[in-house]
């Protein structure tokens, strides 16, 4: 019901507001679980992808960003939580294995889970190299993998800018991909790199961006 409510809040806000190109939405299952893998440019990524795919999708969210302190904490938490979000503590091998975990029950009741295959915001919006955990959950699960490009994000809200600016914003979903062909070989190291990789490869023609082939490395600790 909350989650319903806030959507509904939100969504006639950001439509009224930002009113964001919004493309091949039919390519999402009406049913059943499936994986939104996407590109990361902006803070603004994870409330603009959820408020625009019709069914309830569950994301991993920075743990911070539920423990703020005072009002704005407060709020915050509540928007995440009421989301759906699922808090990760970022380079913590136990808490992400734990959180892919969630992932995991989060698809096995055939829900729609969402990742960032890159691990942290783009800081030159560049598309990095994928991170496997989003082949590891997709062969575990057998979950078709929906690749998203986001653009205009980063233009939107810049890192280290805490109010959103008035920019056009384009959220193009892909086409289903199907990896069941390799299953039972999710502990396959080759196997996941490759997953990942065409997964990259369609997130790129999505979202136009340029691909380098090493890690965003997470921001430094202040």
């Amino acid at each position: 019901m909350l989650y319903r409510l806030l959507k509904r809040l939100l969504g006639r806000l950001v439509r009224l507001v930002w009113r964001p190109t919004v493309l091949g939405l039919e390519n999402l299952p009406k049913d059943g679980p499936f994986i939104l893998a996407a590109n990361h440019l902006s803070f603004a990524d994870s409330l603009m992808l959820p408020l625009v795919v019709p069914r309830q999708v569950a994301f991993l969210a920075k743990a911070e960003y539920f423990t703020g302190k005072g009002l704005k904490g407060a709020v915050m938490r509540w928007v995440f939580t009421a989301l759906g979000q699922i808090p990760v503590e970022r380079g913590k091998g136990r808490a992400a294995g734990q959180a892919l975990d969630t992932a995991l029950e989060v698809l096995q009741a055939g829900g729609a889970f969402g990742i960032y295959p890159e691990g942290t915001r783009s800081r030159d919006g560049q598309l990095h190299r994928g991170h496997v955990g989003v082949a590891r959950l997709a062969l575990t699960s057998g979950a078709p993998v929906i690749p998203v490009g986001l653009i205009g994000t980063d233009r939107l809200q810049p890192l280290g800018k805490k109010i959103p600016r008035i920019r056009p914003v384009t959220i193009h979903f892909g086409t289903p991909l199907d990896f069941t062909r390799y299953d039972g070989m999710n502990e396959s190291l080759p196997i996941l790199r490759s997953v990942t990789d065409e997964i990259m490869y369609q997130i790129m023609e999505l979202s136009g961006q340029e691909y380098v082939d090493r890690y965003e490395k997470p921001p430094a600790a202040a």
